[in-house]
Protein backbone atom coordinates (compact mmCIF):
# COMPACT_ATOMS: atom_id res chain seq x y z
CA UNK A 1 0.00 0.00 0.00
CA UNK A 2 1.19 3.54 -0.82
CA UNK A 3 2.26 4.95 2.49
CA UNK A 4 0.63 8.13 2.23
CA UNK A 5 -2.65 6.52 1.72
CA UNK A 6 -1.72 4.07 4.67
CA UNK A 7 -1.12 6.74 6.83
CA UNK A 8 -4.68 8.56 6.16
CA UNK A 9 -6.26 5.20 6.22
CA UNK A 10 -4.70 4.18 9.46
CA UNK A 11 -5.16 7.06 11.16
CA UNK A 12 -8.88 7.07 10.52
CA UNK A 13 -8.73 3.14 11.70
CA UNK A 14 -6.64 4.09 14.89
CA UNK A 15 -9.06 6.96 16.11
CA UNK A 16 -12.38 5.06 15.89
CA UNK A 17 -10.64 2.24 17.90
CA UNK A 18 -9.39 4.48 20.52
CA UNK A 19 -13.26 6.28 20.21
CA UNK A 20 -14.14 2.09 21.29
CA UNK A 21 -11.85 1.62 23.99
CA UNK A 22 -12.34 4.33 25.65
CA UNK A 23 -15.80 3.33 26.64
CA UNK A 24 -14.69 0.03 27.11
CA UNK A 25 -13.14 1.50 29.56
CA UNK A 26 -15.07 3.76 31.35
CA UNK A 27 -17.23 1.04 31.62
CA UNK A 28 -14.37 -0.71 33.61
CA UNK A 29 -14.34 2.26 35.69
CA UNK A 30 -17.90 1.76 37.08
CA UNK A 31 -17.72 -2.11 37.19
CA UNK A 32 -14.73 -1.79 39.49
CA UNK A 33 -16.37 0.66 41.70
CA UNK A 34 -19.63 -1.16 41.81
CA UNK A 35 -17.44 -4.20 43.00
CA UNK A 36 -16.45 -2.34 45.93
CA UNK A 37 -19.01 -1.08 46.87
CA UNK A 38 -20.89 -4.87 46.87
CA UNK A 39 -17.83 -6.01 48.96
CA UNK A 40 -18.30 -3.23 51.22
CA UNK A 41 -22.03 -3.94 52.53
CA UNK A 42 -21.54 -7.55 52.09
CA UNK A 43 -17.75 -8.15 53.16
CA UNK A 44 -15.97 -11.63 53.42
CA UNK A 45 -12.94 -10.56 55.46
CA UNK A 46 -12.89 -7.63 57.86
CA UNK A 47 -12.65 -4.30 56.88
CA UNK A 48 -9.50 -2.73 58.32
CA UNK A 49 -10.74 1.22 57.80
CA UNK A 50 -14.36 1.21 57.05
CA UNK A 51 -13.67 5.51 56.47
CA UNK A 52 -10.63 5.26 54.81
CA UNK A 53 -12.21 2.81 51.74
CA UNK A 54 -15.24 5.33 51.95
CA UNK A 55 -12.51 7.88 50.96
CA UNK A 56 -11.07 6.04 48.55
CA UNK A 57 -14.32 5.26 46.81
CA UNK A 58 -15.25 8.78 46.44
CA UNK A 59 -11.77 10.00 45.51
CA UNK A 60 -11.73 7.43 42.50
CA UNK A 61 -15.01 8.41 41.57
CA UNK A 62 -13.98 12.00 41.17
CA UNK A 63 -11.35 11.39 39.39
CA UNK A 64 -13.28 9.15 36.78
CA UNK A 65 -15.98 12.29 36.56
CA UNK A 66 -13.10 15.08 36.20
CA UNK A 67 -10.84 12.90 33.76
CA UNK A 68 -13.71 11.46 31.71
CA UNK A 69 -16.51 13.51 31.40
CA UNK A 70 -15.05 17.00 32.23
CA UNK A 71 -12.87 16.38 29.31
CA UNK A 72 -15.49 14.73 26.80
CA UNK A 73 -13.88 16.96 24.09
CA UNK A 74 -10.28 15.94 24.66
CA UNK A 75 -8.79 13.65 21.52
CA UNK A 76 -8.79 10.01 22.90
CA UNK A 77 -4.94 8.85 22.94
CA UNK A 78 -3.80 5.36 24.13
CA UNK A 79 -1.30 7.61 26.82
CA UNK A 80 -4.65 8.45 28.37
CA UNK A 81 -5.75 5.24 28.17
CA UNK A 82 -2.69 4.37 29.90
CA UNK A 83 -2.99 6.62 32.54
CA UNK A 84 -6.20 5.45 33.23
CA UNK A 85 -5.17 1.88 33.34
CA UNK A 86 -2.45 3.09 35.94
CA UNK A 87 -5.36 4.83 38.34
CA UNK A 88 -7.71 1.82 38.29
CA UNK A 89 -4.04 0.21 39.59
CA UNK A 90 -3.59 2.50 42.24
CA UNK A 91 -7.43 2.09 43.46
CA UNK A 92 -7.39 -1.31 43.68
CA UNK A 93 -4.29 -1.39 45.43
CA UNK A 94 -5.99 0.76 47.89
CA UNK A 95 -8.82 -1.10 48.27
CA UNK A 96 -7.03 -4.36 48.72
CA UNK A 97 -4.89 -2.56 51.69
CA UNK A 98 -8.12 -2.14 53.51
CA UNK A 99 -9.66 -5.53 52.39
CA UNK A 100 -6.56 -8.37 53.81
CA UNK A 101 -3.64 -7.16 51.60
CA UNK A 102 -2.72 -10.19 49.49
CA UNK A 103 -5.31 -12.05 51.09
CA UNK A 104 -8.42 -9.87 49.95
CA UNK A 105 -11.15 -11.83 48.00
CA UNK A 106 -10.88 -8.44 45.71
CA UNK A 107 -7.17 -9.23 44.72
CA UNK A 108 -8.71 -11.10 41.62
CA UNK A 109 -10.20 -6.78 40.62
CA UNK A 110 -6.24 -6.69 39.02
CA UNK A 111 -6.84 -9.42 36.03
CA UNK A 112 -9.47 -6.46 34.86
CA UNK A 113 -7.03 -4.11 34.42
CA UNK A 114 -4.69 -6.87 33.02
CA UNK A 115 -6.48 -7.56 30.69
CA UNK A 116 -7.84 -4.05 29.65
CA UNK A 117 -4.14 -3.29 29.19
CA UNK A 118 -3.28 -6.15 26.67
CA UNK A 119 -6.31 -5.24 24.33
CA UNK A 120 -5.60 -1.88 24.27
CA UNK A 121 -2.30 -0.64 24.94
CA UNK A 122 -0.16 -3.50 23.41
CA UNK A 123 2.52 -6.25 25.17
CA UNK A 124 5.10 -3.18 26.04
CA UNK A 125 2.34 -1.64 27.92
CA UNK A 126 1.00 -4.63 29.67
CA UNK A 127 4.75 -5.64 30.57
CA UNK A 128 4.68 -2.06 31.98
CA UNK A 129 1.11 -2.43 34.16
CA UNK A 130 2.08 -6.10 35.23
CA UNK A 131 5.97 -4.86 36.82
CA UNK A 132 3.88 -1.98 38.38
CA UNK A 133 0.61 -4.38 39.92
CA UNK A 134 3.92 -7.03 40.96
CA UNK A 135 5.31 -4.31 42.84
CA UNK A 136 2.42 -3.25 44.45
CA UNK A 137 2.00 -6.78 45.15
CA UNK A 138 5.02 -7.63 46.84
CA UNK A 139 4.84 -4.66 48.81
CA UNK A 140 1.02 -5.65 50.22
CA UNK A 141 2.84 -9.02 51.05
CA UNK A 142 5.88 -7.55 52.78
CA UNK A 143 3.43 -5.61 55.11
CA UNK A 144 2.13 -8.89 55.92
CA UNK A 145 5.42 -10.95 56.28
CA UNK A 146 7.77 -8.17 56.97
CA UNK A 147 11.17 -9.01 56.53
CA UNK A 148 10.21 -12.93 56.00
CA UNK A 149 8.82 -12.27 52.52
CA UNK A 150 12.80 -12.50 51.48
CA UNK A 151 12.87 -16.14 52.73
CA UNK A 152 12.71 -18.59 49.52
CA UNK A 153 9.21 -20.23 51.31
CA UNK A 154 7.37 -17.51 51.93
CA UNK A 155 8.33 -15.43 47.77
CA UNK A 156 7.66 -18.65 46.54
CA UNK A 157 4.57 -19.12 48.08
CA UNK A 158 3.82 -15.28 47.10
CA UNK A 159 4.53 -15.90 43.53
CA UNK A 160 2.77 -18.77 42.90
CA UNK A 161 -0.65 -17.06 44.40
CA UNK A 162 0.73 -14.03 41.81
CA UNK A 163 1.47 -16.75 39.10
CA UNK A 164 -1.82 -16.50 37.33
CA UNK A 165 -1.68 -12.97 36.90
CA UNK A 166 1.46 -13.09 34.68
CA UNK A 167 0.06 -16.00 32.65
CA UNK A 168 -3.20 -14.10 32.33
CA UNK A 169 -1.31 -10.89 31.06
CA UNK A 170 0.96 -13.13 28.75
CA UNK A 171 -1.44 -14.99 26.84
CA UNK A 172 -3.85 -12.00 26.32
CA UNK A 173 -0.99 -9.40 25.67
CA UNK A 174 -0.36 -12.44 22.79
CA UNK A 175 -3.65 -13.01 21.16
CA UNK A 176 -4.37 -9.21 21.59
CA UNK A 177 -0.81 -9.24 19.05
CA UNK A 178 -2.11 -11.65 16.68
CA UNK A 179 -5.64 -9.81 16.56
CA UNK A 180 -4.38 -6.78 15.78
CA UNK A 181 -1.86 -8.05 12.67
CA UNK A 182 -4.76 -10.21 11.86
CA UNK A 183 -7.25 -7.02 11.35
CA UNK A 184 -3.77 -5.09 9.70
CA UNK A 185 -3.70 -7.85 7.08
CA UNK A 186 -7.57 -7.42 6.70
CA UNK A 187 -7.69 -3.90 6.14
CA UNK A 188 -4.63 -3.42 3.92
CA UNK A 189 -6.74 -6.09 1.88
CA UNK A 190 -9.43 -4.28 1.49
CA UNK A 191 -8.67 -1.53 0.65
CA UNK A 192 -5.38 -2.46 -1.99
CA UNK A 193 -6.00 -3.07 -5.49
CA UNK A 194 -4.27 -6.70 -6.29
CA UNK A 195 -2.10 -6.26 -8.77
CA UNK A 196 -0.54 -3.25 -8.25
CA UNK A 197 -0.78 -2.69 -4.35
CA UNK A 198 -1.69 1.04 -4.98
CA UNK A 199 -5.62 2.00 -3.19
CA UNK A 200 -8.63 0.94 -4.86
CA UNK A 201 -11.67 2.88 -5.10
CA UNK A 202 -13.87 2.24 -2.56
CA UNK A 203 -10.42 3.66 -0.06
CA UNK A 204 -9.74 6.27 -2.42
CA UNK A 205 -13.31 7.43 -2.54
CA UNK A 206 -13.34 8.11 1.44
CA UNK A 207 -9.92 10.14 1.56
CA UNK A 208 -11.47 11.97 -1.90
CA UNK A 209 -14.35 12.83 0.32
CA UNK A 210 -12.44 14.08 3.72
CA UNK A 211 -10.49 16.09 1.88
CA UNK A 212 -13.58 17.58 -0.42
CA UNK A 213 -14.91 18.55 3.39
CA UNK A 214 -11.79 20.24 4.34
CA UNK A 215 -11.44 21.75 1.00
CA UNK A 216 -15.26 23.65 1.55
CA UNK A 217 -14.35 24.12 5.13
CA UNK A 218 -11.50 25.99 5.01
CA UNK A 219 -10.98 26.87 1.08
CA UNK A 220 -7.45 24.94 1.17
CA UNK A 221 -6.45 23.93 -2.43
CA UNK A 222 -6.81 20.60 -3.88
CA UNK A 223 -6.06 18.60 -6.84
CA UNK A 224 -6.94 15.11 -8.66
CA UNK A 225 -4.48 14.07 -11.88
CA UNK A 226 -6.05 11.08 -13.64
CA UNK A 227 -4.09 8.77 -15.78
CA UNK A 228 -4.90 6.53 -18.51
CA UNK A 229 -1.68 4.48 -19.95
CA UNK A 230 -1.87 4.71 -23.87
CA UNK A 231 -2.02 1.31 -26.22
CA UNK A 232 -2.65 -1.25 -23.59
CA UNK A 233 -5.09 -2.82 -26.05
CA UNK A 234 -2.06 -3.33 -28.54
CA UNK A 235 0.27 -4.41 -26.09
CA UNK A 236 -2.18 -7.48 -24.76
CA UNK A 237 -2.86 -8.32 -28.60
CA UNK A 238 0.77 -8.46 -29.54
CA UNK A 239 2.56 -9.64 -26.43
CA UNK A 240 -0.76 -11.58 -24.23
CA UNK A 241 -2.19 -10.40 -20.98
CA UNK A 242 0.96 -11.20 -18.88
CA UNK A 243 2.62 -8.36 -20.65
CA UNK A 244 -0.02 -6.07 -19.79
CA UNK A 245 -0.41 -6.91 -16.45
CA UNK A 246 3.58 -5.95 -16.25
CA UNK A 247 3.19 -2.94 -17.72
CA UNK A 248 0.26 -1.66 -15.36
CA UNK A 249 2.68 -2.76 -12.36
CA UNK A 250 5.37 -1.29 -13.91
CA UNK A 251 3.67 2.04 -14.10
CA UNK A 252 1.95 2.14 -10.78
CA UNK A 253 5.50 1.47 -9.80
CA UNK A 254 6.71 4.98 -11.37
CA UNK A 255 3.47 7.09 -9.76
CA UNK A 256 4.36 5.86 -6.27
CA UNK A 257 7.98 7.73 -7.28
CA UNK A 258 6.36 10.88 -8.81
CA UNK A 259 3.87 11.46 -5.53
CA UNK A 260 4.23 12.64 -1.81
CA UNK A 261 3.67 10.96 1.02
CA UNK A 262 0.72 13.17 1.47
CA UNK A 263 -0.95 12.54 -1.46
CA UNK A 264 -2.84 9.10 -2.42
CA UNK A 265 -2.86 7.22 -5.36
CA UNK A 266 -5.50 4.09 -6.97
CA UNK A 267 -5.90 2.25 -9.72
CA UNK A 268 -9.29 3.91 -11.03
CA UNK A 269 -10.31 1.15 -12.85
CA UNK A 270 -8.07 -1.24 -16.38
CA UNK A 271 -5.53 0.71 -17.14
CA UNK A 272 -6.30 4.26 -15.59
CA UNK A 273 -5.02 5.38 -12.42
CA UNK A 274 -6.17 8.37 -10.23
CA UNK A 275 -4.06 10.93 -7.72
CA UNK A 276 -5.22 13.44 -5.37
CA UNK A 277 -2.82 15.42 -4.13
CA UNK A 278 -3.86 17.45 -1.09
CA UNK A 279 -3.40 21.04 -0.46
CA UNK A 280 -1.49 21.77 -4.04
CA UNK A 281 -2.33 24.54 -5.88
CA UNK A 282 -3.17 24.70 -10.11
CA UNK A 283 0.89 25.19 -10.52
CA UNK A 284 2.02 22.30 -8.37
CA UNK A 285 0.01 19.97 -9.58
CA UNK A 286 0.49 21.09 -13.15
CA UNK A 287 4.06 20.49 -12.72
CA UNK A 288 3.43 16.93 -11.03
CA UNK A 289 1.54 15.83 -13.82
CA UNK A 290 3.70 16.42 -16.51
CA UNK A 291 6.44 15.27 -14.70
CA UNK A 292 4.56 11.96 -14.48
CA UNK A 293 3.92 11.78 -18.58
CA UNK A 294 7.85 12.31 -18.66
CA UNK A 295 8.28 9.15 -16.22
CA UNK A 296 5.89 6.99 -18.06
CA UNK A 297 7.10 7.57 -21.03
CA UNK A 298 10.88 6.38 -19.87
CA UNK A 299 9.12 3.68 -18.01
CA UNK A 300 9.97 0.82 -20.05
CA UNK A 301 10.63 -3.59 -18.92
CA UNK A 302 11.91 -6.44 -20.78
CA UNK A 303 9.04 -8.87 -22.15
CA UNK A 304 10.57 -12.48 -23.50
CA UNK A 305 13.57 -10.87 -25.21
CA UNK A 306 10.96 -7.36 -26.45
CA UNK A 307 11.58 -4.09 -24.47
CA UNK A 308 7.95 -2.91 -24.11
CA UNK A 309 7.43 0.55 -23.37
CA UNK A 310 4.17 3.00 -23.22
CA UNK A 311 2.92 6.37 -22.53
CA UNK A 312 0.20 7.88 -20.93
CA UNK A 313 -2.64 10.78 -21.54
CA UNK A 314 -3.08 12.82 -18.44
CA UNK A 315 -5.51 15.09 -17.35
CA UNK A 316 -5.82 17.62 -13.98
CA UNK A 317 -8.46 19.84 -12.59
CA UNK A 318 -7.51 21.66 -9.24
CA UNK A 319 -10.07 23.62 -6.76
CA UNK A 320 -10.56 25.99 -6.41
CA UNK A 321 -8.55 27.49 -9.36
CA UNK A 322 -10.28 25.70 -11.98
CA UNK A 323 -13.72 24.19 -10.57
CA UNK A 324 -16.13 26.02 -8.31
CA UNK A 325 -16.83 23.31 -6.79
CA UNK A 326 -14.78 20.59 -4.41
CA UNK A 327 -16.72 17.73 -5.64
CA UNK A 328 -16.67 18.33 -9.39
CA UNK A 329 -12.60 18.13 -9.53
CA UNK A 330 -12.52 14.47 -10.28
CA UNK A 331 -15.43 14.61 -13.03
CA UNK A 332 -13.34 17.15 -14.64
CA UNK A 333 -10.26 15.90 -14.49
CA UNK A 334 -11.81 13.52 -16.69
CA UNK A 335 -12.73 15.73 -18.91
CA UNK A 336 -9.31 16.94 -19.09
CA UNK A 337 -8.18 13.35 -19.98
CA UNK A 338 -10.48 12.51 -22.67
CA UNK A 339 -8.86 15.64 -24.26
CA UNK A 340 -5.72 14.54 -23.52
CA UNK A 341 -6.81 11.85 -25.75
CA UNK A 342 -8.92 13.22 -28.21
CA UNK A 343 -5.35 15.87 -28.96
CA UNK A 344 -2.96 12.42 -29.56
CA UNK A 345 -1.78 11.23 -26.59
CA UNK A 346 0.89 11.56 -24.58
CA UNK A 347 0.14 14.68 -23.42
CA UNK A 348 -1.09 16.90 -20.12
CA UNK A 349 -4.40 18.94 -20.23
CA UNK A 350 -5.16 21.26 -17.37
CA UNK A 351 -8.53 21.40 -17.22
CA UNK A 352 -11.01 24.60 -18.28
CA UNK A 353 -14.40 25.39 -18.57
CA UNK A 354 -13.77 25.29 -22.60
CA UNK A 355 -13.55 21.66 -22.57
CA UNK A 356 -16.88 21.28 -21.52
CA UNK A 357 -18.10 21.51 -24.69
CA UNK A 358 -16.02 20.01 -26.41
CA UNK A 359 -16.08 16.56 -24.37
CA UNK A 360 -20.36 17.03 -24.80
CA UNK A 361 -20.25 17.11 -28.40
CA UNK A 362 -18.45 14.10 -28.42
Amino acid sequence: MYPGSAAHASTDIDAEELKGFSRSIAELHWLLLILVILYFFIPIRVITDTDALVVTMIAYSIFVLTFRYLNFQARETRFKLAVETWAMTGFITTVLWYTGLTESPLLNLYLLVIIACAITLGKVMTLLEVGLITCCYLLMGFKVHSVDIFTPTTFTMLMAQFSPFLLVAYITSMLASDILSAKRKILHLSQTDDLTGVLNMRAFNILLDKEIERANRYRTPLAVIMIDVDGLKSINDRHGHAAGNRLIQSVSTTLKQCVRTADALARYGGDEFVILLTRANHEVAGETAERIRKAIANTSFDMNGQCINATASVGMAGFPEDVLFAEDVIEKADVALYSSKQAGRNRVTLYDASLDGMAACA
